[in-house]
């Protein structure tokens, strides 16, 4: 079963995130008290598989979840294989509907400066919020709707 393992936050962009366990994902804008909520552009959420924080550890990284400014650590689900536009039910109410997947990393993030690597650009996704509620540790992740 795919599920949230860890609800990361930072008040700043460009850092990493905080494993805070529990937040509210805000309809059409992100989690409450993330910088990278806004209601004005489609990165509203990031989820990363804590499978991609794997094969950085393998080569010999300490990292874990919130270490590549994900919003969402998810674990059992292959994230990068769903395409833009598919719905993912987190919990009993949430859905994100995915916006883009990958980015262009910038060379000033934390991961980049200490490894000259990071896996977001080509791992990461990104989501907008079409329902919120509270989220956690331990939420369940199915999918929903493919386009």
């Amino acid at each position: 079963m795919a599920k949230v393992v860890a609800v990361c936050s930072s008040k700043e962009k460009g850092t990493r995130k905080e494993n805070i366990c529990s937040g509210i994902l805000r309809e059409n804008y992100g989690l409450e008290g993330d910088a990278h909520a806004d209601s004005s552009w489609h990165r509203q959420v990031s989820l990363l598989a804590v499978e991609s924080i794997e094969k950085m550890k393998k080569l010999g990284l300490e990292v874990g979840p919130g270490d590549f400014a994900e919003n969402l650590t998810c674990e059992g689900i292959e994230l990068v294989s769903l395409p833009v536009g598919t719905r993912l039910l987190i919990g009993e109410n949430i859905i994100l509907e995915i916006s883009q997947i990958g980015k262009e990393c910038h060379t000033g993030c934390a991961i980049f400066q200490q490894t000259g690597k990071c896996i977001m650009p080509r791992e990461g996704i990104f989501a907008r919020v079409i329902r919120g509620g509270e989220v956690k540790s331990g939420d369940s992740i199915k999918v929903i709707e493919v386009k």
